[in-house]
């Protein structure tokens, strides 16, 4: 059956309000041939697209929605050097060489991010300067240890913010200081991927939008089928994350799929606005269960957090990160949200980065874990290279090993919800 074009706009957010809409893109009508087929019009689906067309290639992007329709157009919108995981999870699982050469591509990723935010003209409210905020001695001892680590060993300039530092950029008593990180940022998501979007098309790739992929054919000759149609390929490109259901198995059980939900104030006025962060970063608590926060270009206060490792959204989501926007921030006790969402993200069992190829000519990205602004891009520009014949820094992310979660389809989200109740148990502990 065709898609309902009624049941394909974007899900209600202040993303989607802000944003003027982007043309609709056809589905996909009958039997087509393309050098890659890419599942996907997120960041890493677009970023692959655009980075290949660039290259001379004929490249079709399947998109079950609209462009931008999953995490890409609703994430928290922070974009952070580095992975999901902590740098000594990579050295354990890959050894200190390997774990410097997958940091070093995500500094590069991120330079990747603001160069292709430049050619291409995209107009996403780029904004620069992050800062990790702990709320317990642990975490600040914690955070100081990291920034001396990650100086000694990677060559990373952080910077430590005392208290009183902090609360020149932040207007909160909550946090006892700040690791602050000046290359990473913030941005407009839905506005960085329709861009990308825009980029791509300009670039020669055809995009389909309502048009679900069913299937996934394998072989010499791999296809991606919808109900409509398909696209014969020589390579075939996965992305679709926490989106990807019963296309590939193998990928599936290794991924596991996390509510994770926004809220967006009332305007608050330029004034107000930026007295709650003066510096216009991006800030992020260090809990498990973790707030993070920035402002909009319409001087709105961006509030997120509240993750679910259920398959359920959250009772009384909106008064619950009210409560948790006014533990921050207590003088805006007079402030609502105007807009509550959330959406899925795509978490590995380690939190690092799921990258790599099924067969030699199907590729996959997922495994982004709540990290992937910047991260989809270089998975983009890495696979990318590998379809290109240069294959080094993929081969690098294959080396990452991954296990799959316990308790088949019907237990392993119990017991995820049941490992993350501890977690965020010990944030309230100590």
């Amino acid at each position: 059956m065709p898609v309902d074009a009624a049941a394909s706009v974007y899900p209600p957010s202040w993303y989607a309000a802000s944003q003027p809409e982007l043309a609709p893109h056809p589905p996909l009508r009958g039997q087509t041939r393309a050098d890659v087929a890419v599942l996907g019009a997120g960041y890493t689906g677009l970023t692959v697209a655009l980075a290949l067309a660039e290259k001379g290639y004929k490249v079709t992007v399947l998109e079950a929605e609209r462009v931008g329709w999953g995490a890409s157009g609703r994430n928290g919108g922070q974009a952070i050097v580095g992975y999901g995981c902590e740098q000594d999870t990579l050295e354990a699982l890959v050894g200190d060489a390997d774990a410097r050469l997958l940091f070093d591509f995500s500094r590069d990723g991120m330079h990747m991010l603001k160069q292709r935010i430049a050619r291409h003209g995209i107009d996403c409210d780029w904004r620069d300067g992050h800062a990790s905020v702990p709320i317990h001695p642990r975490q600040e001892r914690a955070l100081r240890a990291d920034i001396e680590r990650m100086a000694q060993r990677y060559d990373y300039p952080l910077e430590w913010w005392d208290r009183a530092r902090l609360r020149q950029e932040l207007a909160s008593e909550r946090y006892l200081g700040a690791m602050y990180d000046a290359a990473s940022g913030h941005l407009h998501p839905l506005a960085y991927a329709q861009g990308l979007a825009r980029a791509a098309a300009a670039a020669g790739v055809t995009l389909h939008e309502q048009s679900p992929v069913i299937r996934l054919e394998r072989g010499t000759q791999p296809a991606l089928v919808t109900a409509q149609g398909r696209v014969d390929a020589d390579f075939v490109v996965l992305a679709g994350n926490a989106w990807l259901q019963d296309i590939a198995p193998e990928l599936e059980t290794r991924m596991m799929p996390v509510g994770t939900y926004i809220g967006a104030t009332q305007p608050l006025g330029a004034e107000r606005a930026r007295a709650l962060i003066r510096n216009d970063m991006a800030v992020a608590d260090v809990n498990w269960a973790l707030d993070y926060f920035r402002l909009s270009r319409d001087h709105r206060l961006l509030f997120g957090g509240q993750a679910n490792y259920s398959a359920l959204p959250p009772p009384g989501l909106r008064a619950s990160m009210t409560r948790r926007m006014r533990r921050v921030f207590p003088q805006l006790a007079d402030v609502e949200l105007d807009y509550v969402w959330g959406g899925y993200i795509d978490i590995t069992r380690n939190r690092a980065p799921h990258w790599g190829r099924i067969t030699p000519n199907v590729y996959f990205a997922q495994g982004f874990s709540g990290h992937g602004v910047a991260s989809t891009g270089l998975a983009g520009e890495v696979i990318a290279a590998a379809i290109a014949g240069q294959a080094q820094r993929l081969d690098v992310f294959e080396r990452i090993p991954h296990g799959v979660f316990p308790g088949g389809k019907a237990l392993r989200m119990p017991l995820l919800v049941a490992a993350m109740s501890w977690y965020k148990l010990r944030d309230l502990l100590w």
